[in-house]
């Protein structure tokens, strides 16, 4: 059974499908990957997709009353989603049961880091993303600014978004980070 024949029931599941695309489609992004430094692995790019739905669910949240059920809706899309993926990369039910726990429990760790990061000062945003979005590896400051930079810009973005627009499962982030070194398309010209 396919992922969208599994989720696919009403207005809601199809709008929690059409932000999840979203969400998934800015992670994949190459900006992150060539200049930001982001490791180019299966946790690399599990961690940007989680760094986005953090994004969204972050605003999603801010109007509870109307946007519960879409914000569950796609967060049990975003992790069945995983467990199809484990299980096509051969994981047998034990290990794909223990693996998504693992994601949900990561999840729920950086969404809490990343929301503080957000509402503290640089150095704690920066300190968060070195720890959960670059994990083994060693990104220079610039790439870690130039993340941290992206998240505060997108998060802004997403705050004047209309709960109408969510609720339709309408999401545009900006332009992820590009190589600074060409003109028209680094951080200066993403506003």
């Amino acid at each position: 059974m396919k992922l969208k024949e599994f989720f696919s029931s009403g207005p809601r599941d199809d709008a929690a499908r059409r932000l999840y695309v979203s969400v998934v489609k800015q992670a994949r992004q190459p900006g992150f990957y060539l200049y930001c430094g982001v490791p180019d692995t299966a946790d690399g790019r599990f961690d940007m997709i989680l760094l986005h739905a953090f994004l969204l669910l972050r605003r999603i949240k801010r109007d509870h009353d109307l946007t519960a059920d879409l914000g569950q809706a796609f967060f049990d899309l975003m992790f069945a989603d995983m467990d199809q993926n484990l299980r096509e990369m051969g994981l047998g039910d034990l290990a794909v049961g223990k693996r998504v726990k693992g994601m949900a429990a990561a999840f729920y760790g950086r969404i809490q880091a990343y929301e503080d990061g957000l509402a503290d000062d640089e150095t704690t945003l920066v300190d968060s993303l070195g720890r959960n979005l670059y994990r083994k590896t060693e990104p220079d400051d610039s790439q870690l600014s130039t993340v941290s930079d992206y998240m505060r810009r997108e998060a802004a973005r997403l705050d004047d978004m209309d709960t109408d627009r969510l609720l339709a499962g309408k999401l545009d982030f900006g332009p992820a980070p590009a190589d600074p070194g060409k003109p028209g398309l680094g951080k200066e010209n993403q506003e």
